[in-house]
């Protein structure tokens, strides 16, 4: 049992991630990190979450949601950005827990974030694909129920234009992050324009008795979870903090910043922060316009809004650019998930081949993502899956908060020390890993047995292919065999 865990427990050593990564051209900037992780936590939620948590679970209080759900998010930052300063290695979570606390650790991390970026990728890629749809419909631009919808959803075969846009982002990501950051940047413009001028817009339609009460009184809904009191602000920030998970994609990403050391922190916590002060705003002008029960069962609440408070034209530009503006979020999604998978061929954890660069690019993971997202978005019903996106990436913030107590005993050591530190250490990293379990704990009992099976499935493939074939496991049987061949010399001898 000791000899197992030793072996589950083997740490990678730092300096062999920074050669491996070496290839990989540092081109990121400050401001390609803020656009790429506005442009991921701010996507296609900021128009739909605020008026569905409201109607389901807290009414005004839905602010009060958001703000719980961006604290917690904001230690996890902290610890991501002392994290990606200290290490700026392809892989962010999975790499930094390989290091800190050994093989075992790091897969459960990154396969935890694994099922984020698949199902995300999907997830936005059909939501695009929807709301193109309604903009079309008007102009008389339909396509059949068989390529509009998922295999066995309303007569679907096959959700044609969520393919289209996966592999579109997928051929422009292969040409290079660069070119792809220069689109992003555009975009994230765009997006934030467009939410600017909802709130400026709906401001001069609110109506102040809207938000009275603003903590709605306590009660069970008909599925039996709950709206009102602290108990719904509570339901509230476990449906809200899948909005502010996006922070994870810029440190995917750290191997191609330039300076990391500042250019991550500044980009980690910098596009939360802004990400914070545009939900909380959309927030406050969607729940005074009009009564939060109105918003019940209403997938497009933002536009909704802007139509009867009379403002059509507003509302179809902003639904215009809304679309424009998830290709942000796929860019920031498929970035990060192409960089992990990489990262677990460059450690042999899944077939090497994976972990080939084809000029200078991970093409070879990202093909992979691609395939499999477009296999999860275009053919498979897959709502049930949704919360297995907080579920997982939950897991692995706890991680990376509890790595932070292991990081400050090698700063300095065999990792350099960084230029940011998390605050109020050693309070912080315990607060932010309860926050996260916190949030955690709230998930439904489904997502908690989606997220049980998934895990299962990654400890099937760690322990049948990972185990044996990883780079460290051949480093310590060539060790093995060379302490035995010293040891038959000296008794030869």
């Amino acid at each position: 049992m000791q000899r197992l865990f030793k072996r589950l427990t083997l740490k990678e050593d730092p300096s062999i991630y920074e050669d491996k990564d070496s290839h990989l051209a540092r081109v990121l900037t400050v401001k390609d990190f803020l656009a790429l992780g506005v442009g991921t936590i701010v996507s296609t939620s900021i128009f739909t979450l605020p008026g569905v948590v409201a109607a389901e679970h807290a009414g005004p209080a839905v602010v009060f949601s958001f703000i719980v759900a961006a604290i917690v998010a904001g230690l996890v930052a902290f610890a991501y950005a002392e994290m990606a300063a200290a290490m700026p290695f392809a892989g962010s979570a999975y790499s930094w827990i390989n290091v800190m606390f050994g093989e075992f650790f790091g897969w459960i991390a990154g396969w935890a974030l694994l099922a984020e970026y698949f199902i995300a990728l999907a997830f936005v890629g059909s939501g695009l694909s929807a709301n193109l749809r309604g903009l079309l419909t008007p102009l008389g631009l339909k396509l059949p129920n068989a390529l509009s919808n998922t295999f066995g959803t309303n007569g679907g075969v096959v959700d044609l234009i969520a393919v289209l846009v996966i592999a579109l982002v997928s051929l422009l990501l292969s040409r290079g992050v660069s070119k792809a950051s220069r689109v992003e940047n555009v975009l994230v413009v765009l997006k934030v324009l467009a939410v600017l001028t909802f709130i400026v817009v709906g401001a001069t339609a609110i109506h102040w008795q809207n938000y009275v009460p603003f903590i709605p009184k306590y009660h069970l809904n008909a599925d039996g979870s709950a709206f009102g009191g602290w108990q719904g602000i509570y339901a509230g920030v476990s449906m809200i903090f899948l909005a502010y998970i996006g922070f994870d994609s810029i440190a995917a990403n750290s191997a191609e910043a330039k300076n990391p050391g500042k250019t991550m922190p500044r980009g980690i916590l910098g596009s939360l922060v802004i990400a914070v002060v545009l939900f909380v705003a959309v927030a406050l002008v969607l729940v005074g316009m009009f009564k939060y029960s109105s918003y019940a069962n209403n997938a497009e609440p933002v536009g909704w809004a802007l139509r009867h408070a009379g403002h059509p034209i507003v509302a179809s530009v902003i639904q215009a650019i809304a679309v424009l503006g998830m290709f942000t979020a796929l860019i920031g999604m498929t970035l990060a998930g192409s960089r992990l998978i990489y990262s677990f061929g460059r450690d042999g954890m899944l077939p090497k081949w994976l972990g080939k660069l084809k000029h200078n690019q991970p093409n070879n993971a990202l093909l992979v993502l691609t395939i499999v997202a477009i296999i999860i978005g275009a053919f498979c019903p897959f709502a049930f899956l949704a919360q297995l996106i907080s579920a997982g990436t939950l897991i692995a913030f706890m991680f990376v908060s509890l790595g932070i107590y292991a990081l400050r005993r090698r700063e300095g050591v065999d990792i350099p020390e960084p230029a940011f530190k998390m605050p109020f250490y050693p309070v912080l990293p315990a607060v932010a890993f309860l926050g996260a379990l916190f949030v955690f704990m709230g998930l439904d009992i489904q997502a908690k047995l989606y997220a049980g099976i998934w895990f299962i499935l990654g400890l099937v493939i760690y322990f049948c292919y990972g185990m044996r074939h990883s780079y460290l496991a051949g480093k310590q049987r060539q060790t093995t065999t060379t302490a035995k061949s010293s040891a038959q010399v000296d008794k030869s001898v």
